[in-house]
């Protein structure tokens, strides 16, 4: 199976290009299914059909879906909504009030992902496209899998124990209903299926692509999610240059357009050297309905397969050594002083910008010793070695 996510800086195009993309996948034969994850749903707008919760057929092969979050809240959060309700209800809020404030932030972009898991998992398809939110969107969905790992592992475990110990005292005490053991189990298995799909996306046989304008400001922000796709251990695969205008003649506006437009190319050709750059030209109507769409794809991507797999070993690599190991992580166009790197215990800390990775160390390595860290040609470098015995080091036992 093929999984394919496209993203980019929001009015770039991307759900245009998602569908497209699809279509032209389910003309080659392809089973496929193009899902959004964003709130403000368009796919229904770029196929010019009605679609409903579940996947719709809009053409030969190929189907469309916009989830309905709400059922699948109720199936996902329900549990946990219920207890937060009650806790609300005791303390005198509004009924009302007490619902918006229990609804799970980003509640429709993770359900979306969830949605994602159980189609990839149906066996149903050959080629999954996932119509992304904007860019900053879709980089804190992706990283909230492994965020609300490190809770569930470190916070979770401890609180269940102290809740289960403590809870006849504080209820009476507080008169506030504590948490039951369905609490944290629907909790755990929210983690768990988001968990999943964390590895279904950062697997072989996935990968991002980022959808920009000719405009020096989108394609910088295209710049800086390609090196926060890589810090979260996604590959980006290629970059789509949407709405570029044809040369023209004879008339000085649109010329001017056409060399702006040819200067930021340039600068994205050069930044995103490794990764294909698909062009897809303005055109005089938006494309709507599968035969537009497929058109319009076959045009983006010429001769090339939009369906290839992502080569290479991804982001995320540790290999042996001698007398310890190296992991690398690959962060495009990053200098060593953009990055912060610490070791906390078993885990690394690794910071680009405002964003934050912690990664769990392996077993393997959490047990060694970082002798030292670079960054050099994209690509953080931390080597790993043997712990010295304290009466080496000149401690105490």
């Amino acid at each position: 199976m093929r999984i394919l996510l496209l993203t980019g800086k929001g009015g770039v195009g991307k759900s245009t290009v998602a569908a497209g993309t699809a279509a032209l996948a389910a003309a080659a034969g392809h089973r496929t299914l193009v899902l959004s994850t964003d709130a403000a749903h368009s796919l229904a707008d770029a196929f010019g059909v009605e679609v409903g919760p579940e996947p719709t057929e809009v053409g030969e092969r190929l189907f469309v879906q916009q989830v309905d979050a709400q059922l699948r809240f109720q199936q996902s959060w329900g549990e946990v909504q219920r207890y937060l309700l009650s806790v609300l209800d005791t303390v005198g809020v509004d009924r009302l009030a007490a619902e918006e404030l229990t609804v799970l932030p980003g509640a429709e972009e993770v359900l979306a992902l969830l949605e994602l898991r159980l189609q990839v998992l149906s066996g149903e398809w050959d080629v999954v496209v996932v119509d992304c939110a904007p860019t900053a969107e879709t980089l804190r969905l992706l990283a909230l899998p492994e965020a609300l790992g490190w809770y569930m592992q470190r916070v979770l475990p401890t609180q269940a124990r102290v809740v289960k110990a403590l809870k006849p005292v504080l209820t009476r005490a507080a008169g506030v209903p504590m948490p039951g053991g369905s609490v944290f189990e629907a909790v755990e298995r929210l983690h768990a299926e988001l968990d999943e799909v964390r590895s279904l996306l950062q697997g072989p046989d996935a990968s991002v692509r980022l959808v920009l304008t000719p405009e020096a400001v989108v394609a910088a922000e295209a710049r800086r999610s390609w090196t926060t796709l890589s810090l979260y251990g996604y590959r980006v695969d290629g970059v789509v240059a949407n709405r570029v205008f044809p040369p023209a003649d004879g008339d000085d506006w649109r010329a001017g357009w056409v060399a702006a437009q040819a200067r930021v190319l340039a600068d994205v050709e050069e930044s995103f050297v490794g990764l294909p750059v698909w062009r897809s030209e303005y055109r005089a109507a938006e494309p709507v309905g599968v035969d537009a769409l497929r058109t319009l794809a076959a045009d983006v991507y010429g001769g090339s397969d939009p369906l290839a797999a992502p080569v290479g070993e991804g982001p995320f690599l540790v290999t042996r050594t001698g007398g310890g190991a190296v992991l690398r992580l690959r962060l495009p166009l990053v200098t060593r002083a953009e990055v912060d790197l610490a070791r906390r215990h078993d885990e690394l800390v690794v910071t680009v910008g405002s964003y934050r990775r912690l990664l769990t160390l392996p077993a393997g390595l959490a047990r060694l010793d970082v002798a030292g860290a670079r960054v050099e040609e994209g690509e953080l470098q931390v080597r790993f070695h043997e712990a010295r015995p304290a009466h080496a080091r000149g401690e105490s036992a």
